[in-house]
């Protein structure tokens, strides 16, 4: 007994690195998610920027993330997670260190596109990867650490960004500083590709392409040599049960899937956690604050997204993923319709507008922020999960475009307050989708997932 939980516990730990491992993919996300954020000022006045322009040098990245997204599921059934997960890498810096150069704003517009890319397919691929790993029993945390990393990173970058811009003064930071912010970004980008070296193939991608003794042996280290025996046996099944054309997601039951994991990860983005993450010094010199007030607010708007986070993941398979989306949404529509109605008020120069932010991203923390992407990792069938999974993902790329583009332009046009209230109806969606539609998947197995959708065709 005692040697079966010691064989237990080193399986976790062995699942657990990998997993913190293809999570770095999100801290690329979320470094280039972040790093906008204390740059975006100082280019504006360097490129004497419109509010649309703005818009776009923000949302410039999430085109590449759209593209990089869209062809992830493609890459990835041709050559294997691991190496296109290393591909994402590869492109991230590279678009990092272009972005830290360009004399003209188109040049950075193109450098942010090319740096998109990689962090497309990382959003796509990371999550996936862990899924397909990970004991049905722990998977919900361990796919949440993809989570963490971008929320770990929008925190660590807010810090960055806020450190660079002290380093000079504003006519440095306007020329020079900005470029650094964005540099730096190659140094995760680097580990990233090192440290992908070190794990394996995902087992289900291995015994998709025929090769059952490495799939099963990835699968002993993962799980011990009976789990792994009784799984490979399943994954055999439902690969052999399903067809391969993604046309099959548009049949009943799959067709479901496809729409919830799509709606979701819309949803993830129009109920504008981006918004304040990208202009979050902006929104707090709009009530007032001075620019380094606004640096060091931002920074808790980031402490507090990586605290809850970190609360997610002891949540995400006690409580599961349902319980949270429905009480994390309603807090959310709450949070934004206070902040909406002080900016309606005018009061804003207290500390009820930061106090309801800070309350909004923590309820995105604990529920849209990683339930999402546990929820698209993990509901669409073997053979086309990675195509399904860059779909939902484009999606929510798409969606992240939209709201980032949109955002500065709203502001001017239909003012804060009726901004903030948009985010606040699409959150009441939220809740009452995840009621109607989302099913429980907390401690299901993959291929159990799969039995779910096909009993309802």
């Amino acid at each position: 007994m005692q040697h079966t939980d010691s064989s237990k516990k080193k399986q976790l730990r062995y699942v657990t690195f990998i997993s913190l491992i293809a999570a770095i993919g999100g801290f690329l996300f979320g470094y280039d998610t972040a790093v906008i954020s204390g740059a975006i000022g100082f280019i504006e006045d360097r490129f004497v920027l419109s509010s649309a322009m703005v818009g776009w040098v923000v949302s410039s990245l999430i085109i590449g993330c759209i593209v990089g997204a869209a062809s992830s599921g493609f890459i990835s059934d041709k050559l294997g997670r691991k190496s296109a997960l290393i591909i994402s890498g590869v492109l991230f810096t590279a678009g990092s260190a272009a972005s830290a150069l360009p004399e003209t704003v188109t040049g950075l517009v193109l450098a942010r596109m090319f740096g998109g890319l990689g962090v497309g397919m990382a959003s796509t691929l990371a999550p996936l990867y862990i899924a397909e790993i990970a004991p049905a029993k722990y998977r919900g945390r361990l796919v949440s650490l993809y989570q963490l990393a971008v929320v770990t990173a929008i925190f660590v970058t807010f810090f960055i960004d806020s450190s660079i811009a002290s380093l000079g003064d504003t006519a440095w930071d306007i020329e020079t500083g900005w470029r650094w912010m964005f540099a730096v970004g190659v140094i995760p980008g680097i580990l990233f590709i090192i440290f992908l070296l070190f794990i394996p193939e995902s087992p289900r991608w291995l015994q998709k392409q025929g090769k059952s003794d490495r799939a099963l042996a990835t699968l002993q280290r993962l799980n011990g040599k009976e789990e792994a025996k009784f799984e490979l046996k399943e994954i055999r099944l439902t690969l052999k049960e399903e067809n391969t054309k993604m046309s099959q997601l548009f049949k009943p039951g799959l067709r479901l899937a496809l729409l919830i994991g799509v709606i979701l990860a819309i949803l993830q983005q129009v109920t504008g956690i981006n918004a304040v993450m990208y202009y979050a010094p902006e929104i707090f010199k709009a009530t007032g604050a001075g620019t380094d007030a606004a640096l060091v607010q931002t920074v808790m708007i980031g402490l507090i997204n990586f605290i809850f986070t970190i609360l997610a993941l002891w949540l995400i398979d006690k409580m599961g993923r349902k319980a949270l989306l429905l009480i994390g949404s309603t807090c959310m529509a709450v949070c934004l319709v206070f902040v909406g109605f002080a900016f309606h008020s005018g009061h804003t120069e207290g500390p009820w507008v930061l106090v309801f932010l800070l309350l909004y991203v923590a309820s995105f923390a604990i529920s849209l922020g990683p339930v999402v992407w546990v929820v698209i990792s993990e509901i669409f069938p073997n053979r086309v999960r990675a195509r399904a999974t860059a779909i939902a993902s484009m999606a929510l790329w798409a969606a992240d475009y939209l709201v980032s583009q949109a955002f500065p332009m709203m502001l001017d046009s239909i003012g804060p307050a009726t901004t903030f209230w948009v985010f606040a109806v699409m959150s009441v969606f939220t809740f009452f989708f995840t009621w109607k539609t989302v099913p429980e998947t907390k401690g299901k197995t993959l291929e159990e997932i799969d039995q779910l959708w096909s009993s309802k065709a």
